[in-house]
C-alpha cells in the first residue's frame, strides 16, 4: 500500500481541529452562546461575515456563523441555535467539552468593502438570529467609531424572549454619539416596553442621506425582500446595500451544490453580497 500525502490546501479545508469550549451561556429557549478556545493555532483569522463548520464525531457538521469579531487572541464565539442533530448535540455540551470545526470559510466583509464603508452612515437591518454574523462587523464598527459618520442598529425579533445578546444590546442603546439601536417586536409581552412592529416599521426612525449610506442586511429570507422594497424607495443605491446569505450555507467549500442560486455559489462568492450583484438573481431572495 502507498502513502498518500495530504497537501497543506487539502488538510486545511477537509481535515477538522479540535476546538475546547471555555465558556456556555444560554441566550434564549433555542439559543446558546459558546466561546471556543483554539488548540492548534493562534487565532481562528477571520473576517466578519464568515462561519465555520462545526462537527462531532460520530453525529455530523453544520455551518455556524462566527459572532465575534476578528481579534489577536486563540478564542472566538458562536451563538447556536438547536435545530438538528449536531446543534441539538452541542447544546448538550458543557464548559471544558471539545468538539470540531473547519475554517474560517466564505468572502465576508473583506478589508476592501470595509474600506467603503468608512465615513458613512452605515446602517444594519437585523432580524433575529441574524444578529449574530452580523455582531462581528457591528462590534469591529463600534470598536472604531469615530471612522463612521453614523451607526445606526435596527434588530427585530418575533418576541422579546428570542433576543440574543440582551446585556450587550442594552449598553449600545445607552451609547450615545453616533451609535444608535432602534429593537422591535412582532408580539410583545407585558415586559415589552420597545417598538411592536415588523422590523420595517424601524426604518422611518432614523434619518436617512442616500448619498453618504451603506445598509447591511441579516436575517431571515422572508425578510429581505420587504426591507430592500423599503430601502429603494428612499433612493438608497443598489450598490449601497449589503446582505448575508449565510442562512444558505451547507458544506462551505463548493462541493456539495446545496447553496447554488443560478450558478452562483454562496459558498465561493459570499455569503456576504452587494445586492446590485445579485438582483437580478431569480433564486437569491
Amino acid at each position: 500500500m502507498s502513502t498518500i500525502e495530504i497537501q497543506p490546501i487539502d488538510k486545511n479545508l477537509y481535515i477538522p481541529e479540535k476546538v475546547k469550549i471555555t465558556k456556555v451561556e444560554k441566550f434564549t429557549a433555542t439559543e446558546k452562546y459558546f466561546e471556543v478556545q483554539l488548540l492548534s493555532r493562534p487565532t481562528l483569522g477571520h473576517t466578519p461575515g464568515q462561519f465555520v463548520q462545526v462537527s462531532i464525531m460520530g453525529i455530523g457538521e453544520a455551518p455556524i456563523s462566527i459572532s465575534s469579531p476578528p481579534n489577536n487572541s486563540n478564542k472566538f464565539e458562536l451563538v447556536v441555535r438547536a435545530a438538528g442533530d449536531v446543534t441539538n448535540k452541542l447544546h448538550t455540551l458543557k464548559e471544558g467539552d471539545h468538539f470540531f470545526i473547519r475554517g474560517p470559510f466564505g468572502h465576508g466583509f473583506e478589508p476592501e468593502l470595509q474600506a467603503e464603508l468608512k465615513n458613512k452612515h452605515v446602517v444594519f437591518v437585523v432580524g433575529g438570529i441574524g444578529y449574530v454574523p452580523a455582531r462581528s462587523l457591528i462590534n469591529d464598527l463600534i470598536a472604531h467609531q469615530n471612522q463612521y459618520e453614523k451607526i445606526s442598529i435596527l434588530y427585530g425579533c418575533k418576541t422579546n424572549n428570542d433576543r440574543v445578546y440582551t446585556q450587550e444590546l442594552a449598553k449600545i442603546s445607552t451609547m450615545g454619539k453616533n451609535v444608535e439601536l432602534f429593537e422591535t417586536v412582532d408580539k410583545g409581552d407585558a415586559n415589552w416596553k420597545g417598538n411592536i412592529g415588523l422590523i420595517t416599521s424601524l426604518i422611518s426612525k432614523i434619518k436617512i442621506n442616500p448619498v453618504n449610506i451603506k445598509v447591511v442586511i441579516v436575517g431571515p429570507p422572508i425578510m429581505y425582500k420587504f426591507v430592500i422594497i423599503e430601502l429603494l424607495k428612499l433612493n438608497i443605491k443598489k450598490e449601497d446595500i449589503f446582505m448575508s446569505l449565510e442562512r444558505r450555507m451547507k458544506c462551505g467549500v463548493g462541493k456539495c451544490g446545496h447553496c447554488q442560486m443560478e450558478g452562483v455559489y454562496v459558498c465561493q462568492e459570499g455569503p456576504v453580497f452587494r445586492y446590485s450583484d445579485i438582483a437580478e438573481n431569480s433564486e437569491a431572495l
